[in-house]
């Protein structure tokens, strides 16, 4: 998952895009409104948490512009008020959740995850490849029934794989959904992770390199039953 965190306060922005990476969601931050609304406008995030007061454009300008402009995005708005009022002004501009402040961070968290699964498409509890499970909830991996630790970005790039299903994954659009703006495209660092990720899944090989277009989970993989580990 992809979130942009939109907040003038440096320090609770820093501070909330940490503790969303490591939940291992990607992280981008702006520190204002204009820069806030480039950004949202130019990559396709999953969720953005925006500040209602910002310098430059405001985030309600903001979020009237996203849905205005048909941006796919749900936004979480965040406010320093809690009313029955703020609340239902933002709701009206266009935002998908609102958030008083202070907040719990696990708050947060919930509330980011549940604006990302109205985004894309619901996935299982479980996605199966072949002898291959992996529980997005729990963020774990098995293999035959044994676990397989992997790091977060070797997960991120597994799941979005195995959610395609089958489907061809370019290395830009992993870097899109896995990594964050900081990531350089002209880098190795996907084929790098996809390596490292293949010794850790092992043999047989379930990701296939589609020449000049990408990754993706081998179909024949898809098509096969999952054994049951204990027989």
């Amino acid at each position: 998952m992809r979130v942009l965190v939109v907040e003038d306060e440096a320090q609770l922005a820093d501070a909330v895009a940490r503790g969303l990476r490591r939940e291992g969601m990607a992280v981008d931050v702006a520190y204002d409104g204009d820069d806030g609304y480039r950004k949202a406008v130019l990559t396709r995030y999953d969720v953005v948490v925006l500040d209602r007061d910002l310098p430059g454009m405001s985030g309600d300008d903001i979020c009237r512009r996203l849905a205005d402009e048909g941006v796919l995005t749900r936004v979480l708005m965040l406010t320093a008020s809690g009313t029955v009022e703020d609340k239902v002004a933002g709701l009206a501009l266009g935002a998908d959740d609102y958030l008083a402040k202070p907040f719990a961070f696990l708050e947060l968290v919930a509330r980011v995850r549940a604006l990302g699964r109205r985004t894309t498409p619901a996935a299982p509890p479980a996605l199966i490849a072949g002898d291959i499970r992996l529980n997005s909830a729990s963020r774990t991996v098995s293999r035959h029934g044994e676990m397989i630790e992997l790091t977060r970005k070797e997960f991120g790039v597994l799941e979005t794989l195995m959610m395609a299903h089958g489907a061809v994954v370019s290395s830009e659009e992993l870097l899109g959904r896995v990594w964050d703006e900081h990531a350089d495209p002209f880098t190795t660092t996907v084929r790098v992770t996809m390596m490292t990720l293949r010794r850790k899944l092992g043999e047989p090989a379930i990701i296939d390199t589609v020449v000049g277009s990408g990754y993706r989970i081998d179909p024949a993989v898809l098509a096969q039953p999952m054994r049951n580990p204990a027989g």
